[in-house]
């Protein structure tokens, strides 16, 4: 991933000292495994995972929490904390602290959503149909979840439908035998220092 992470520190700030860098895409698409490598390669940059913002009640419909326990206080150079949502409690945790890092990944379903895009250095999108995503999520969380699952369906359609995030992405991100290939999205420009090519042709496999 190494080109796409120069290519990523080289953004300008988009959130006060912060890139803060989004991972969406349909749910049981890759989006947290592919964010926990490039943390990684960034160094150890940290991630948000949006399924600590959402909780039950409010699948999609977190947006001002986000904004004023995250990214307000990292618009200001300071630390965010945010307390992250257990699932299986179904109440809030105990505060975990957010860094104001040189780059900050958000990864979860929504994260390009319009509230977020203007604090955003870039938007990346996991290219993987939805029925496919979602096939894979389903088999990922077991006949358990299958309640679950049945009413998400439902409100993730409803928020791309209302809020969609990919015609807004800068890259996409396809998960191929060895690594990824990573494309210019549909918001995406080309610079004469990127190797990315426009519409479908990939800029490398990382």
């Amino acid at each position: 991933m190494r080109d796409l992470v120069s290519r990523l520190r080289r953004l300008p700030p988009s959130c006060g000292p912060v890139r803060l860098v989004a991972v969406d895409g349909h749910a049981g698409s890759g989006k947290s495994t592919f964010a926990g490598q490039l943390a990684a390669e960034l160094g150890g940059a940290p991630v948000l995972h949006l399924d600590d913002i959402a909780s039950h009640e409010e699948l999609f419909a977190w947006t001002g929490r986000l904004l004023e326990q995250v990214i307000e206080p990292l618009r200001r150079g300071e630390t965010a904390r945010y307390a992250p949502y257990d699932w299986h409690a179904r109440r809030f945790g105990p505060v975990r602290d957010l860094p104001p890092a040189p780059v900050v990944l958000v990864e979860g379903v929504g994260a390009g959503r319009r509230a977020l895009r203007p604090h955003l250095a870039q938007l990346l999108w996991m290219e993987l149909p939805r029925e496919e995503s979602w096939t894979r999520g389903r088999s990922r969380d077991g006949a358990e979840q299958r309640e679950f699952w049945e009413g998400w369906v439902r409100a993730e359609r409803a928020h791309f439908a209302d809020d969609p995030s990919r015609p807004f992405a800068d890259l996409l991100v396809r998960q191929v035998e060895k690594g990824y290939e990573v494309l210019t999205g549909p918001a995406g420009t080309v610079g004469p220092d990127q190797e990315v090519t426009q519409g479908d042709g990939p800029s490398a496999v990382c």
